[in-house]
């Protein structure tokens, strides 16, 4: 590493030391040259998950965002934060483990969907009227038909 004080490269480690966090080490160095003495810092460089919108842009993976829209789904709903939380973090663990770190907002909203349906059928009206975007009455009578029919079984 260039020394800040002379900007020779060789220097030696004095001392390590990692956060309390584990995300961070600090470095103590001391260059070979001028014997003067200077911290770094190594992190992980993290790549963020990306999601693919249904018009093709990407952006980051947002769990915050999910979080809230399952938030809205469920309100007023006797469903217990734990299932909620429990549901987001399945969420988050399939885009993590995607191999091209990035996933489709589609398969995302239909695994929410699945999940809803499980959980609370009204949830999953709420979050299926605004995922869906249904264009009129017709096809939201449809969508639920096919709950009550499901129910019915």
């Amino acid at each position: 590493m260039r020394c800040p004080f002379c900007g020779h490269l060789e220097d030696k480690v004095v001392d390590s030391r990692e956060s309390r966090e584990g995300d961070v080490i600090r470095r103590r160095r001391e260059c070979l040259k001028c014997e003067r003495r200077f911290t770094s810092y190594e992190r992980v460089d993290e790549i963020p998950y990306m999601v693919v919108k249904k018009d093709g842009r990407r952006e980051p993976f947002d769990r915050d965002k999910v979080m809230a829209g399952v938030m809205k789904a469920c309100e007023r709903r006797p469903i217990p934060m734990a299932k909620i939380e429990a549901l987001v973090n399945s969420i988050e663990k399939y885009v993590q483990d995607s191999k091209d770190r990035e996933r489709s907002t589609e398969k995302i909203g239909e695994m929410i969907m699945r999940r809803l349906k499980e959980l609370d059928k009204v949830a999953y009206v709420r979050f299926a009227s605004v995922y869906l975007d249904f264009k009129d009455v017709t096809e939201f009578m449809s969508e639920i038909k096919t709950l009550v029919r499901g129910r019915a079984k």
